[in-house]
């Protein structure tokens, strides 16, 4: 199992990231590449998954964060594409909240899961993460937006876009606001 890769970054993709390591040009899947620079030397921690058809390499900035990862796929009927997708969506701290705090609306709107997912996500994962406390900043932003005439595909794109330091829904809500 590849655990962790480190090397110098030749390409930047949407959702993904090749590194080159011992002369060979290795693809990471990530849930953000933003941040990373072309040429610049980089470590993250990795989740190998063998498939039929190959092998996909997945990367993170901190241990933490595939931890995190690796435990949503313990969840049955959710794959790393699935897991990826849900990580892309909003901050682990706020998918661990609302498993947490057993947020089945947080999970079905602003991360965008079905509704069959989002409870055996609940269901599987709640005992596991424990209590947290859950911030409904972002669910209250995300209904703000939809209310302002946002799809709920646009809304979630632009709490995505959210740079990790505005704290606060006001704040929040004005650099979602701004970004679109």
């Amino acid at each position: 199992m590849i655990r962790q890769i480190r090397g110098k970054i030749l390409e930047i993709g949407l959702v993904s990231a090749v590194v080159e390591v011992a002369g060979f040009g290795i693809e990471v899947r990530m849930p953000s590449p933003d941040g990373l620079i072309l040429g610049s030397e980089v470590s993250l921690m990795t989740h190998l998954v063998l498939k039929q058809d190959g092998l996909e390499l997945y990367g993170f900035r901190t241990s933490g964060d595939r931890d995190f990862f690796e435990l949503i796929l313990t969840v049955s009927g959710i794959g790393p594409k699935t897991a990826l997708s849900v990580l892309r969506r909003a901050p682990k701290e706020s998918i661990e909240g609302a498993i947490g705090s057993r947020d089945l609306n947080y999970l079905t709107k602003v991360v965008g899961l079905g509704k069959k997912s989002a409870e055996k996500m609940l269901v599987e994962l709640a005992d596991k993460v424990g209590p947290r406390v859950h911030d409904n900043d972002d669910n209250e932003i995300f209904d703000t937006l939809v209310a302002l005439g946002y799809t709920e595909r646009e809304a979630r794109k632009a709490l995505q876009s959210i740079p990790d330091s505005a704290v606060g829904k006001d704040v929040r809500l004005k650099a979602a606001l701004s970004v679109s």
